[in-house]
């Protein structure tokens, strides 16, 4: 199984005429990816890499029968597109788009919340990957194999490192999930772990974590109560108190978001914390003979 998205995902591209909309619908629909619409105000009724293009996502949805969106519209664009997902009842969308303004994500955070029916991943996120099914962003789809292990990150990088890591070790992935590294995420580290702990398929959890906020203590709250393993990385150790590394969620606030508290919680948790992304394979390996399952 998977969770979010798999074969079935029919999925609109927003932002597809772009360039970079292009080149990754491109690569999708290599990968095996049903894009089914692409949307750009204006540009309706042309066509792109056999992939009709809309201009508007509610006229996509109701000619495709969509149940997916990636966006790819520039930043101050992305508040409105999500929305626009959102009016069309369309339950999963992918917001790749970075530097969206922060007062823009609270009111789409607001709406979602209050509205029920569409959950955001991102943004400044990879996407998600279910391999050898669907790819929904700009990750290296060849990297990726199908295999038990469940991954949430906040990192694209470290997703790509991590997975190349784990398929040499021939440890397969059922989803991979890429929360994205902005203050306000649409989804976070503990509803991503709630959904490998319901998915039987999954055998363990990978989470890749880094400096900024609290979203890996509240995991850690969820992890407590899990019966699959989880083994987590933690970037930033060396990050200066009020320094930005990296991503704009990135960055330590007094005694907040420091890589040590994130590691206490999770090793309080009963996760295991890798201190190289390199460990992670082999902590896999031992996490899962301790709870009886062969990989």
């Amino acid at each position: 199984m998977s969770i979010l998205v798999n074969k079935n995902s029919k999925v609109v591209v927003s932002g597809m005429t772009g360039r970079e909309g292009r080149f990754h619908t491109e690569q999708m629909i290599h990968y095996g990816t049903n894009v089914v619409a692409g949307v750009t105000p204006g540009k309706g009724g042309q066509e792109l890499l056999g992939v009709p293009i809309f201009n508007s996502v509610q006229e996509a949805v109701d000619r495709t029968g969509a149940d997916a969106g990636l966006i790819f519209v520039p930043a101050p664009f992305a508040a409105d597109a999500v929305l626009e997902y959102e009016g069309a009842g369309v339950p999963f969308v992918s917001l790749i788009t970075e530097g969206v303004p922060i007062n823009d994500m609270i009111k789409v955070a607001n709406k979602l919340k209050a509205g029920g029916k569409t959950r955001l991943l991102g943004g400044n996120c990879a996407g998600i990957i279910t391999p050898g099914e669907c790819k929904m962003g700009i990750m290296p789809g060849h990297i990726f194999t199908p295999g038990p292990i469940g991954m949430v990150s906040r990192s694209g990088t470290l997703t790509y490192e991590v997975v190349w890591e784990m398929t040499r070790a021939e440890l397969g992935q059922t989803t991979c999930v890429g929360i994205g590294g902005d203050p306000i995420p649409g989804t976070r580290f503990n509803e991503v772990l709630e959904m490998f702990e319901n998915d039987p398929e999954t055998k363990a959890v990978v989470m890749i974590g880094e400096i900024g906020g609290t979203d890996e203590e509240a995991g850690a709250e969820v992890i407590k109560r899990m019966t699959k393993p989880v083994v987590a990385f933690i970037s930033g150790r060396t990050a200066p108190p009020g320094k930005r590394m990296g991503h704009a969620g990135a960055i330590i606030s007094g005694k907040l978001g420091t890589a040590q508290s994130k590691v206490d919680a999770l090793l309080a948790a009963g996760a295991t914390v890798a201190d190289a992304t390199s460990e992670v394979p082999e902590l896999l390996r031992k996490a899962l003979s301790k709870v009886g399952v062969s990989v």
